[in-house]
């Protein structure tokens, strides 16, 4: 037994330290992301998406930097209704894109996974070919948190990725609903992807997603699935002239389009370039920019109130309380609302 011991003694290995790795200072990484290196850029973004306060601070370094090096690309909002076939359709473009000589970011926006705070990492291996290409970068960015987390990370990604050279961003929208909305506000150019059989599909669209569109794209359109396609399109021409557009002095446009067979999928650059033109004549895409950073200060100012008050010792002890008063009709939601407000401004 003793032997056997001692055999063992000498046999274990001994622990090999784990050497923790060294974070970058802000100087290297700003310096990185303006040579365009992946790595920096991809540490860049996850200092974003970190709720850490150190990490917060050390973000908005990088980001106050390397402001002057951003707002050069066009910006693609891109949605889809479920089986519209939007990951294809992201990479046949992303890859068209990239052999006319730019350089593609896409970013994932989907407040629907705040729950977990997960990233949707799907994407990356759906996009196999465009995430090895060279001119490429796909970030499946997590929410982790409220709306305005959202729109502060993704925006603040977008400049990053400016700041390294990507001059085209597309972003899209992972979950439904409220996600169109966020995607509006920080794009240029917002396209949405659809399928054929549009009679019943027309009456489930949401009028309001319709009308933030700068053009709908109806995928799939080969084999026998053709002329539907083009009878989808044509539908959906016909509806949009009841609509508001959501641009201005811009009628949306309706196209189809193969993203498995890459036909036409050159037609979505050539309406972008002439969306940008022609906004860019008129004024409408500076004014769209000021307008989106003014809604992104609210927006931000909004969320950091709120994590601020929640954070607050006295509120967290007083919540509780009131919420059971609340509950057991002892006191008037507004009343309370305004006890607990009245008690964190009287501390300040």
């Amino acid at each position: 037994m003793r032997k056997w011991k001692r055999r063992m003694t000498k046999e274990r290995k001994p622990r090999k330290k784990v050497l923790k790795k060294e974070e970058r200072s802000t100087a290297d990484i700003i310096s990185g992301i303006h040579w365009g290196v992946r790595s920096d850029l991809a540490q860049a973004i996850t200092l974003v998406e970190s709720n850490a306060t150190r990490h917060f601070h050390k973000s908005q370094e990088i980001i106050q930097e390397i402001m002057p090096s951003t707002g050069r690309s066009v910006r693609i909002g891109i949605s889809g209704v479920p089986g519209a076939g939007k990951s294809t359709f992201i990479e046949a473009f992303g890859l068209y894109l990239c052999e006319q000589g730019h350089k593609v970011a896409v970013l994932a926006v989907d407040p629907s996974s705040s729950k977990t705070g997960g990233s949707i990492l799907g994407d990356k291996t759906r996009m196999e070919q465009l995430a090895r290409h060279p001119q490429a970068f796909i970030r499946p960015s997590p929410s982790s948190g409220t709306l305005g987390g959202v729109h502060r990370k993704t925006r603040e990604s977008i400049l990053l990725c400016e700041a390294a050279g990507y001059d085209v961003i597309l972003v899209e929208t992972v979950g439904v609903g409220q996600s169109e909305a966020i995607v509006r506000d920080m794009v240029d150019f917002f396209l949405l992807l659809v399928l054929t059989g549009a009679g019943d599909e027309l009456q489930g669209m949401k009028k309001g997603i319709m009308e933030l569109v700068d053009a709908i794209v109806v995928n799939k359109a080969d084999g026998d699935n053709k002329a539907r396609a083009e009878k989808t399109a044509h539908e959906y021409k016909q509806i949009l002239h009841f609509l508001q557009p959501a641009t201005e002095g811009w009628e949306t446009k309706t196209f189809t389009c193969s993203a498995m067979n890459n036909v036409n999928v050159d037609e979505t650059w050539k309406i972008v370039k002439e969306f940008v033109q022609s906004t860019k004549d008129s004024g409408v895409f500076g004014e769209r920019r000021n307008a989106q950073k003014k809604t992104w200060f609210y927006t931000s100012l909004k969320d950091q109130i709120e994590r601020m008050f929640f954070e607050d010792e006295k509120v967290k002890k007083e919540l509780p309380v009131l919420e059971k008063q609340v509950g057991e009709n002892e006191v008037s939601v507004s009343l309370a609302v305004e006890k607990l407000v009245g008690r964190y401004k009287h501390q300040l």
